[in-house]
């Protein structure tokens, strides 16, 4: 072939000296960072390269430029002020474009190194593209050549687009501002709407993958040139161009509108050259680079020059022809990127972008086309992570939700739940913050969820950190200077309405609702009031939360403030009404009477207090004493004013009465001769029912006078004082709570300096305060305090009745807890517990795994480090039978474990010898006295163990033979810990001696005799051990055959049954806080016995060695159980149930016992279980009794009803009662019918209070009366004598038919119109189509009552989806046994349905009928067009919410049961299940991946290589479930909301590549970005494993 000439024009000649300049200047300051050292000298190289003068003249010459010399001449020439010269514009034409490939080849063909000749033409080919995007046709002869170019091959795409964008975005940064001016701008630009910044406009902070050392773009990047490389040296910045800089003074108009035109000229040049790129195969970096420039192009369309005037900016600036063009161009390029076809990048990147929620959106069509797009694949994704009804979830302050960031070993968080009105919203962000909640607007879907929590707040008094999170961030109590809150979840209009409602609800329990409703405003104005208020704000918590102020008036000030807002002129008003009840309050001086107050106090005001002020000085005058214990009911309530307008006086009239009986001396046998020990003598306490009416103030002066005496005074209290302490605080348990221990120890002193001190407050701890610690959230803490002293005293010499004292409630306190807890408060190291504790903790462990499951994922972790810290000090082996009966986790922890009785035994036969003869001279009854403490002193440890074992031996049989009194004064003296482990060693031995006696042939009734007769000497006789320490160690030995019959024979003795009876004799009833008699001092030996009485000095209040055993017996009867002992457990029961009212745990021990062991209790051991209970006191439903004692299944009414009292008492209520001033509604709670047995009389309150508003100290086990009645349904349902398969069955039977039951039941009773609340929204359907009116479920046989809805006080609309809700919740508290029943009933009813039952059905119709019934059920309850499908998946999803995470695995059932799936329609189900749930389990990554690979099985049924559906399917169906699977893994990737640098895991995108093979090729195409392959997945290219792996 003939070489063609060189074209005329083209030279070799070198680089002109500023093009050397312009080639030599430094990268920008970002670039700089992005490019590795040998990237850059490459860069520098190419700039050098001998071919780059070449390339440039050729590309000079085609486009037509001057050549760079002659430039310089023209410029250099002086001009000659006298001469005018006239230049005529003489230019050569360029080329033909067809001549460019041939000259380009003859220039290639001089260089040897081809690919430093492509780097370089590429170099010279973005400067020019740069300086020339304004001149049309040398823009169309650079596309042509690159074109051409990439023809031959000789455009590496992906390496040339990165530096292409990187320069356009440097060159687009306006003049004088620096490279870095841009990137903030479109740093920040790119942060607010979700778009990932450019490459190289990214701060150094920035989170992408551009600025990830391990990503392959900053070497790809540091091919490009600088922005300013090009043939003009004067060229900077597209704004320098020659063909658009005007000579003179420019106005700033004018240089925006030039500036604008080269920024669009260039973007539109880029745009077309990417355009042609795209018919290449780019890397998946590449796409990604180019979608994250276009996506910011986008969003900044607006851009305006920066530091003009904004007014300036919009009066003059419009869009123009050429922005539009290259708006054009840049989404026909992201339309190509997200084409399906070919899934260059995956949609779903267009959806987490926030491009549809840009500000300014120009008024474009193809634009909007494109955000519309985005919208509808963004909601048709966003109902897979939406749980249905799930604006009717809601707390309930029942059962705590906590954080999931919340640890276990800190206190702080303990009682931290989830704002209320925080919940995730579409993708899986949380929706909270002050801004959210000002933008919520009255009456919608989040301010009626937001009533339903304050109104239920208001109800069961949360604790006082919620309250402060609500009150302390109200913007009405901060300065402009503070910034938003973003735990501010109320504004100050929701809590003044909320309370409003509040109000006028309880004028209705004050009989004033006739007076209210008829306009009568004299009501305001009565005495009540003050109670009223009491019971509407919470006035402690109010003034507790707001209590920094050092002055009150500043607190009034601010509660007031709450209630300002639109304050209306009409006095019927609301919010006027609630105005003249915080004054009429104030008449009654509740916040004390001062001058900076009776500004605000009327005449007549001050007259009503003027009398009161008479009264007082009548009863209080002289040296009378107020009779607490005969107050008539006015004078109940003269004195309540008082304790609000003289809390001082009425202090010291109290403190006056609790002393008025005087002191006398104890006689004590431990006394120094000269030493008097004094004590107050006893009077009543004060009741309840006068203290609930006392204010705060005159509470907290009573506790604080009280504390001075009990703890710090000279005079041993009396029972009424301390008894009146612990009514105090139970009777204001937020306000008034306080860390008895920091009393014993104060300035860090240590809490064992005043002994008498400690005693007293570990015994009101143990017999009074247990609950009120639990309800709080400081059991956590006062573990590890009480832990603390354990470790201090258990190896001290002779202090045991304290030791016993804190080790028994440790005990208690480890029982009472019903989540994960730290056992050390670092958290490190082993555990400090005695045995006795190590071995307890372990059994709670097992009880809250059954029985609540493990909440989050950080407590399995935690776990393990429980189990080590305990297991690192104990050496117990757990039995096989109490094994079977753990859970799984804990069981395989513990089933490896080595009994090390053998080795035990061994060590005692070897010490057999030298312990007998020690023994011997120790105990016979010719000892020497002084052996004793030769004994005590000298003899070693290992010998100490066998004390109580040697005397077994020696005494066996002949109990009278033994010196009891050599044996008691050594183990007094010796340490606690000794004692214990004498009493377990004692145990081992004696359970060895037994069977070596069975086997010498003697028989077993004359062993247990002489065993009894031992033990006996040891714990009755002589009172020589702890009882309860010996019994724990019994049960322990549960392997052995023997040991549970000697803990049966010591629970049947008469001595400890009469001990027991005396114990209730005087100890008055197991409510104490009703007792309003004097209280009875037992002796401190007839209390506590020889061992613990030695050398104690100070008598007791409330302990007792009876009291002791209260934790021990319920563990007896778990061990009796476990061992199949039924018979034992029923007697022990029998026997113990009156004992066991005291228990202050009972409720929880009748309710995890039944859910411990579901399935394995006899019905007759069931019955027994339950009469632990005061059942008269108990809310159990009507029917209950009847349905117990019968084989048969309870009808359906019986379940319902069960779950009606759900609704109305413990999920939160959906009516706004007050609105508009409208009070007596049917519907309001506070009339709704109780759905158990006449209401109670309430005692020891002001007066008849409704079940709902019990105090906490009648509800002190559980805590409050929304978890007292849910825990009594679950106690219901856990004793019926019916399987869980039935029960299950019935539940969801009633929720499939709820709705037209409820509808049928209600038509001539109380007619109800569509859409009365607005919580329950419209249907967009209306289900009026022929297909979906088929259908409406037929109503559930069995569920036969009449006024149903009536006694809800609900519209059958709202009361189908409560129900829903309530049942829901229900089985989230049962144990796993009816999880399972669930799935396979939900499974059964789904697949039963007609939609995937009926095989004529169209795949269209049954399209239509599936989204259809997936929407909320309560779109179709407006409708009356409830579908089986959508009330199961929502109870389902309601199910779900309630549920810890452990419990979460067993999900997987309901897919096995449904599967296989042979329709679309049954895939939408499966995630439409399961989808949801995803989300929550971000953070536990196996359960995550378990839960995926569930989904993606499923999809493999209908789009698998090999599947065969049931009608032919399409992959563009299910577009919304890819960009589902697309968000999810993000989603688990950043372990929360996606946010702009979220990326998958890799093990996910590994295993969604494994599953994906085994789908048909279209699907496979869709998911080809969530694959582990870095050749076509832009996830994995990114992803910084993968690029390490790759390199």
């Amino acid at each position: 072939m003939m070489q063609r000439g060189p074209t005329p024009g083209l030279s070799s000649q070198p680089l002109p000296e500023m093009e050397q300049l312009n080639n030599t200047q430094q990268p920008p300051p970002q670039q700089q960072q992005q490019h590795r050292p040998s990237s850059s000298a490459s860069s520098r190289a190419h700039h050098f390269h001998p071919a780059r003068p070449a390339i440039l003249e050729l590309f000079n010459l085609y486009l037509g430029r001057r050549s760079q010399q002659k430039s310089d001449e023209s410029v250099r020439e002086p001009p000659n002020k006298t001469q005018k010269r006239v230049t005529a514009i003489n230019r050569e034409l360029p080329p033909p474009n067809e001549q460019f490939l041939l000259d380009f080849e003859q220039i290639q063909s001089q260089f040897p190194d081809q690919e430093q000749l492509r780097a370089v033409t590429e170099s010279v080919l973005i400067s020019l593209v740069i300086q020339c995007c304004n001149h049309a046709p040398r823009a169309e002869f650079l596309l042509f050549a690159l074109r051409s170019l990439c023809n031959i091959g000789y455009i590496n795409w992906d390496a040339f687009l990165p530096s292409l964008l990187s320069s356009v975005s440097s060159a687009e940064t306006p003049v004088g501002q620096g490279s870095q001016a841009m990137a903030l701008v479109a740093c920040a630009t790119s942060s607010q709407s979700g778009v990932p910044p450019p490459s190289n406009a990214i701060p150094n902070n920035a989170n992408f993958q551009a600025s990830n050392p391990a990503s392959p773009l900053p070497s790809i990047h540091g091919i490009g040139s600088p922005a300013q490389s090009g043939a003009e040296p004067s060229t900077l910045s597209p704004m320098k161009s020659n063909d658009v800089i005007c000579t003179g003074q420019q106005s700033a108009r004018a240089n925006i509108s030039v500036r604008e035109n080269v920024i669009s000229s260039l973007r539109q040049l880029s745009c077309k050259i990417i355009l042609i790129s795209l018919e290449s195969n780019l890397m998946p970096v590449t796409r990604f680079d180019i979608f994250n420039h276009m996506l910011n192009w986008l969003v900044n369309w607006d851009q305006r020059q920066q530091g003009l005037d904004e007014f300036d900016s919009a009066q003059f600036w419009k869009p123009d022809k050429a922005l539009i063009e290259w708006l054009h161009d840049c989404l026909d390029v992201i339309w190509l990127l997200v084409d399906d076809n070919k899934c260059r990048v995956p949609f779903y990147e267009l959806i987490r972008s926030g491009l549809q929620f840009i500000e300014n959106i120009p008024d474009d069509e193809a634009l909007f086309t494109l955000i519309l797009e985005i919208h509808r694949r963004r909601d048709m994704m966003a109902t897979h992570m939406q749980m249905l009804d799930q604006h009717l979830h809601c707390p309930t302050f029942g059962t705590p939700r906590l954080l999931l960031q919340a640890t276990t070993t800190g206190e702080t968080v303990t009682n931290m739940r989830y704002s209320p009105i925080t919940y995730p919203s579409v993708l899986g962000e949380p929706l909270h913050g002050e801004e959210l909640a000002a933008s919520i607007q009255r009456g919608s879907l989040d301010w009626e969820r937001a009533m339903r929590c304050l109104r239920h707040a208001f109800r069961n008094t949360p604790s006082p950190d919620w309250w402060r999170r609500v009150l302390l961030v109200a913007p009405c109590h901060r300065t402009q200077a503070q910034g938003p809150t973003p735990g501010a979840v109320f504004t100050s209009e929701m809590i003044s309405e909320a309370t409003i409602d509040r109000i006028v609800e309880l004028l209705k329990l004050t009989n004033a609702v006739c007076r209210l409703q008829d306009g009568d405003q004299h009501i305001l104005r009565t005495n009540h009031v003050t109670w009223l208020l009491a019971q509407i704000i919470r006035v402690e918590l109010v003034m507790n939360a707001l209590n920094t102020d050092s002055r009150k008036v500043e607190t009034t000030r601010k509660i007031l403030s709450f209630h300002k807002e639109d304050r209306s002129a009409d006095p019927n008003n609301p919010q006027s009404i609630l105005l003249d009840f915080i004054s009429s309050c104030q008449n009654l001086r509740i916040w004390s009477l001062n001058t900076s107050t009776r500004e605000y106090l009327n005449n007549e005001q001050l007259q009503k207090g003027k009398q009161i002020d008479e009264w007082w000085r009548q009863v209080s005058k002289g040296e009378r004493i107020m009779d607490y214990m005969n107050m008539d009911e006015r004078s109940i309530g003269m004195f309540w004013v008082v304790s609000y307008t003289m809390a001082q006086p009425a202090c010291e009239t109290v403190m006056h009465w609790l002393t008025s009986a005087g002191v006398t001396e104890i006689p004590g046998t431990n006394l120094q001769p000269n030493e008097r020990l004094m004590v107050m003598q006893e009077v009543s306490p004060l009741p309840v029912s006068l203290l609930s009416g006392f204010s705060i103030n005159l509470c907290l002066k009573l506790a604080y006078q009280m504390e001075e005496s009990l703890f710090s005074g000279q005079v041993v209290p009396s029972i009424a004082m301390v008894e009146t302490y612990v009514r105090v605080l139970l009777i204001s348990p937020h306000a008034l709570f306080r860390s008895l221990m920091t009393l014993l120890s104060p300035k860090n002193q240590n809490p064992l300096s005043k002994p008498a001190a400690s005693l007293l407050v570990f015994e009101i701890l143990n017999y009074r305060l247990l609950s009120l610690y639990r309800y709080q959230g400081k059991n956590k803490g006062l573990i590890h305090d009480v832990t603390k002293i354990i470790a201090t005293l258990k190896g001290k010499r002779g202090d045991h009745r304290i030791f016993r004292l804190a080790e028994n409630l440790c005990m208690n306190l480890i029982l009472s807890m019903r989540e994960f807890f730290s056992v050390k408060r670092d958290g490190k190291g082993p555990t400090e517990f005695t045995e006795t504790i190590n071995r307890i903790t372990i059994t709670t462990l097992a009880i809250i795994i059954k029985t609540h499951g493990i909440a989050e994922v950080e407590h399995l972790l935690y776990l393990q480090t429980i189990q080590e810290q305990i297991l690192a000090t104990s050496q117990h082996a757990w039995s096989e039978k109490t094994l079977r009966h753990f859970p799984p986790i804990l069981r395989e922890a513990l089933a490896g474990r080595i009994d090390n009785r053998g080795l035990a035994t061994q060590a005692w036969q070897q010490a057999e010898t030298t312990v007998l003869n020690q023994c011997t001279q120790l105990l016979s009854s010719s000892a020497d006295p002084t052996y004793v403490m030769t004994y005590i002193n000298h003899s070693f440890p290992q010998h100490r163990q066998y004390l109580c074992s040697g005397a077994w031996i020696l005494m066996y049989g002949h109990p009278e033979s033994i010196n009891s009194l050599h044996l008691g004064h050594v183990l007094k003296e010796f340490s606690p810990e000794e004692v214990t482990a004498n009493i377990y060693t004692m145990v081992d031995v004696l359970l060895h001696h037994f069977n070596l006696e069975l086997q010498c042939g003697r028989s077993l009734q004359e062993l247990m005799m002489k065993a009894c007769a031992n033990l006996a000497f040891f714990i009755w006789t002589h009172e020589l051990l702890p009882l309860d320490i010996l019994l724990l160690a019994l049960i322990d030995r549960d392997d052995d055959p023997h040991a549970l019959r000697i803990v049966i024979s010591i629970l049947d003795s008469k001595e400890l049954q009469q001990r027991v009876k005396l114990y209730l004799m005087n100890r008055g009833p197991a409510e104490h806080w009703l007792y309003s008699g004097v209280f009875k001092r037992t002796e401190l030996q007839k209390a506590l016995g020889n061992h613990l009485s030695w050398k104690e000095r100070y008598p007791t209040f409330f302990d007792d060695i009876a009291a002791r055993l209260l934790p021990v017996i319920p563990l007896i009867i778990y061990r009796f159980i476990e061992n199949d002992a039924f018979d034992a457990a029923d007697r022990v029961l029998h026997v113990y149930a009156s004992f066991l009212h005291y228990y202050p745990l009972n409720f929880t021990f009748v309710r995890d016992i039944l859910a411990y062991f579901y399935g394995h209790l006899p019905s007759k051991l069931i019955i027994r279980i339950l009469t632990v209970l005061d059942v008269k006191k108990i809310p159990f439903s009507e029917a209950f009794p009847q349905h117990i004692n019968s084989s048969n299944a309870p009808p359906l009414d019986y379940f319902a009803t069960l779950l009606l009292g759900l609704v109305n008492h413990v999920i939160p209520p959906l009516n706004n009662n007050s609105k508009n001033g409208q009070v007596g509604e049917a519907s309001n709670a506070s009339v709704r019918a109780p759905h158990n047995k006449a209401q109670a009389t309430s005692q020891g309150g002001p007066s008849v209070a409704p079940e709902g508003q019990k105090p906490f100290y009648q509800l002190q086990d559980p805590g409050t009366y929304t978890q007292l009645i849910l825990e009594t349904a679950v106690i219901e349902i856990l004793s019926l004598p019916i399987t869980a398969s039935q029960i299950v069955s019935s539940l969801v039977q009633i929720v499939v038919h709820i709705q037209p039951t409820l509808v049928q039941s209600s038509n001539g009773l109380h007619p109800t119109s569509v859409g009365q609340s607005s919580v329950l929204p419209t249907s967009p359907s209306g289900g009026s189509t022929d297909s979906l009116g088929a259908t409406r479920t037929p109503t559930a046989a069995g569920l036969s009552n009449s006024n149903f809805v009536w006694r809800s006080g609900y519209t059958c609309q709202q009361l189908s989806c409560l129900l829903i809700q309530a049942c829901g919740l229900l089985l989230a508290q049962l144990p796993p046994e009816f999880h399972i029943q669930l799935y396979i009933e939900a499974a059964r009813v789904i697949k039963e349905s007609w939609w995937l039952s009926d095989g004529k059905r169209s795949v269209s119709e049954l399209e239509s009928a599936v989204c259809y019934a997936l929407l909320d059920p309560t779109w179709a309850a407006q409708d009356n067009t409830s579908t089986a499908i959508g009330n199961v998946v929502a109870l389902l999803h309601a199910f779900f919410s309630n549920l810890p995470l452990e419990w979460l695995e067993g999900t997987h059932l309901i897919i096995k049961h449904l599967r296989p799936v042979t329709s679309i329609a049954g895939l939408r189900i499966a995630f439409r299940i399961i989808g949801p749930l995803l989300p929550r389990l971000a953070n536990a990554h196996t359960l995550f991946n378990k839960t995926l690979s569930v989904l993606l099985s499923v999809m493999a049924d209908v789009f698998g290589r090999n599947s065969q559906p049931s009608a032919p399917v399409e992959a563009s169906e299910i577009a919304d479930i890819i960009d589902f699977l697309h968000h999810i893994v993000h989603y688990e990737g950043q372990g929360g909301p996606v946010q702009a640098s979220s990326k998958p895991r890799a093990e996910v995108l590994a295993l969604i590549g494994r599953a994906a093979e085994s789908f048909s090729p279209d699907v496979q195409h869709l998911m080809t970005h969530l694959k582990a392959d870095v050749n076509c997945s832009i996830y994995a290219a990114t992803h910084p494993k993968f690029v390490q792996n790759a390199n």
